[in-house]
């Protein structure tokens, strides 16, 4: 069966809503305290409408992690992001991964809580390893330009960067007037206007 059929299904039964309640699910048990069980009865279906979609919970663990982690590599590929100084492309990055977090917050949740218990997560560790590279060469690119403060670690001013922006997963809910766009203005002029060198 192609993966286009298998994404076929009812409003509420397709792949997608399925891929959701997965996400929500494996956040609040856990991935080992998930069962299929408890899946389908979130869902309102049985156990074999899911099997229609997916191989079974692995799949739905890959396909969760894929989700998200195709949307933060997607951000890195942007044109804003390759091309200009490196101070740009950093303030660009820190506002469409704000965009990221809030878009597919319980996809991004569940990976940032893998830990590498099995090859799914072990894959899904590697792929995050390429994006935290990437803001760490960037960060210290910005660095080297003299646009951020030359006195702290690149390496440790990029996790404290994205520490900031990955926490929005702890705490954000969508609220009249912080939606994703107010909240990666918050998030740009906090950490810039604290990060920022202005050359004596």
């Amino acid at each position: 069966m192609t993966s286009t059929a298998r994404g076929r299904g009812r409003p509420g039964h397709d792949l997608d809503s399925l891929l959701h309640v997965a996400a929500v699910v494996f956040h609040e048990r856990g991935y080992d305290g998930t069962s299929m069980e408890e899946l389908a009865k979130r869902l309102g279906i049985t156990k074999s409408a899911i099997y229609h979609h997916v191989s079974g919970k692995q799949e739905l663990l890959r396909r969760t992690v894929d989700r998200a982690l195709d949307a933060l590599l997607a951000v890195t590929a942007e044109p804003e992001s390759r091309r200009g100084p490196a101070i740009h492309r950093l303030r660009h990055v820190v506002r469409r991964s704000v965009h990221v977090l809030v878009e597919e917050q319980p996809f991004v949740t569940v990976l940032l809580r893998v830990r590498g218990n099995s090859e799914v997560e072990r894959a899904a560790l590697t792929r995050r390893r390429e994006i935290d590279a990437f803001l760490g060469a960037l960060v210290a690119e910005a660095e080297r330009d003299g646009n951020l403060r030359p006195d702290l670690d690149p390496a440790l001013t990029s996790r404290l960067l994205f520490g900031t922006v990955n926490s929005i997963i702890e705490w954000y809910r969508p609220q009249p007037g912080l939606d994703a766009d107010a909240l990666a203005d918050a998030i740009t002029k906090l950490t810039f206007e604290g990060l920022e060198h202005a050359p004596s």
